[in-house]
């Protein structure tokens, strides 16, 4: 009788830890940001990742400014200002990284863009994606890209064989713009990485719509942030205050759940497998019958004087207008007379574009092209094929906020979260 008490005993304790929930273990995370450019909300986002930073194994934090002018300082700055708060955080949270720690992990990766080729040479950001991505652990590493990608084409150029341990979740969109060549460099020559590519979701985090009073951008400084800390003090001069932080979405991702299940619903949205990558290659002029999704890598390639030049040298321009300013974008010399743009639209819209240059007969020439708002659009046959492991927006009318597409897998979970990064505002008051 006893050892048949004791046989039941045993099986009871066995299905209790069976039924318990494994413990959550901090993934390995690396940041590329263009912190410091032309998009304060890189500055916002590092706030929330500084004030949370127990949740995640932070492994490095690279400047990657694929446009304007960021650079490591700016993050030394963010890291200032966190040390200044640290002794009131500590309070609450007691493993919290160091300041010189997360200084030593601050590297700078390249600035500007790649050329038509999607890479260049090392960097001290590209290098240490290497390092970081060899490390001996059970663990991937999630490269959480905030701004271009040049620096992780550049890694997998330089060792190819990290594409096996490395994850990535890209806060793409207007980013994709800027790094069209690098994109198209990793897409090709790496469609079996494991990718989450987010071109529209990440929207709904402060896109407002249906928000509740509680946490609506436009006062939640006032309500919330103010009087807290240096943190909250610097947060002020970001949008004034407003709330926009578009690149959380992929902490919040790391956040809650489980990351290696992208399907599922989370504080930073939920995707779909996709197949391809939209990619459409034009040997001409466009006009008003043609349409291709937003975010699709559009190429141009045009015919011209032969020049003497090295291939892959910039030497003419597109010109698109974005609100009523004039932006450029720059076009390379292929060899033998044959020049290319890789341009990708980051909005549903008529499109108005002059190609341009100093090169004497260089054929001076104006076009249209018809962006549509569904990404990645219906298939073409140039498309870049994706292997088993790239994920995207959701793409059903239901989930879309407003004009933005799976923008309702986050912004659902707006309320919840910007009420729990309050709790961690009222320490520091």
């Amino acid at each position: 009788m006893k050892k048949i008490a004791f046989i039941l005993y045993i099986s009871f304790c066995v299905n209790i830890l069976l039924a318990q929930k494994p413990v959550s273990i901090k993934p390995r995370i690396l940041i590329s940001t263009d912190i410091g450019g032309s998009d304060p909300d890189d500055n916002q986002s590092m706030t929330h990742l500084l004030m949370y930073n127990e949740k995640f194994n932070i492994e490095g934090l690279v400047s990657s400014p694929s446009y304007g002018n960021g650079s490591k300082e700016e993050i030394f700055r963010m890291i200032d200002l966190y040390e200044k708060d640290l002794p009131k955080l500590i309070q609450h949270q007691s493993d919290l990284a160091t300041p010189s720690y997360l200084r030593s992990i601050t590297k700078q990766g390249r600035h500007g863009n790649a050329p038509y080729i999607g890479y260049t040479a090392s960097t001290e950001g590209s290098n240490w994606i290497i390092k970081c991505a060899k490390k001996k652990s059970k663990q991937p590493l999630w490269v959480l890209g905030w701004g271009g990608l040049e620096d992780v084409a550049q890694a997998l150029h330089d060792a190819p064989e990290i594409a096996e341990k490395i994850r990535i979740y890209w806060i793409g969109g207007p980013n994709k713009k800027w790094s069209a060549n690098s994109y198209a460099y990793i897409v090709e020559h790496f469609p079996n990485l494991w990718f989450i590519e987010v071109n529209a979701s990440y929207y709904g985090f402060f896109s407002n719509s249906n928000a509740l009073d509680s946490v609506k951008s436009s006062d939640y400084y006032n309500k919330y942030i103010q009087a807290a800390g240096f943190l909250g003090k610097d947060f002020k001069n970001y949008y004034k205050g407003d709330v926009k932080m578009g690149d959380t979405p992929s902490l919040l991702y790391m956040m809650d759940g489980d990351p290696n299940n992208p399907l599922r619903e989370s504080w930073g949205g939920s995707f779909d497998k996709t197949n391809h990558s939209s990619r459409v290659v034009f040997n001409r002029l466009t006009n008003i019958t043609d349409t291709v999704a937003f975010c699709s890598v559009v190429e141009f390639h045009l015919r011209g004087p032969e020049i003497n030049i090295p291939t892959d040298s910039v030497c003419f321009w597109m010109e698109t207008t974005y609100k009523n300013s004039v932006q450029k974008w720059s076009g390379y010399y292929l060899g033998n007379g044959e020049y290319a743009i890789k341009y990708v639209p980051k909005q549903a819209e008529t499109l108005h574009y002059k190609f341009n240059s100093t090169i004497p007969n260089f054929p001076i020439q104006e076009g249209t092209l018809v962006v549509e708002n569904l990404w990645p659009g219906k298939p073409n046959a140039t498309d870049f094929r994706l292997g088993n492991n790239w994920y995207t927006d959701k793409a059903e009318a239901t989930l879309f906020d407003g004009k933005i597409q799976g923008g309702k897998t986050i912004q659902k979970w707006r309320h919840d979260i910007l009420l729990d990064w309050a709790k961690r505002w009222e320490w520091l008051k």
